[in-house]
């Protein structure tokens, strides 16, 4: 990974796990992880990282995503759409 502060948000994500970030909220859609103004810009990098992580591919359809503990996949585009706002609001 080219970007040292991506891979630092990715090795959070995987050491600290989305579940533990995700903890007593209700996030469906990678769109309620920008908007969860419980949560710090760092903690909702991470769970939008490890969303997009292959390690979260769902098997045999490459462009989506499903974290544990959500109900239904999502497009890896949703994610990085998402991403890209918080990127926004930085």
């Amino acid at each position: 990974m080219d970007n040292p502060i991506l891979q630092q948000v990715v090795e959070r994500a995987v050491t600290v796990g989305p579940a533990a970030l995700m903890h007593g909220r209700w996030l469906r859609r990678p769109s309620d992880v920008v908007r969860a103004s419980s949560l710090s810009q760092d903690d909702k990098r991470a769970i939008l990282a490890a969303w997009a992580s292959d390690l979260n591919a769902v098997v045999s359809q490459p462009a989506l995503r499903k974290l544990p503990g959500t109900i239904e996949p999502v497009s890896i585009d949703e994610v990085q759409a998402a991403l890209r706002e918080l990127d926004r609001q930085s």
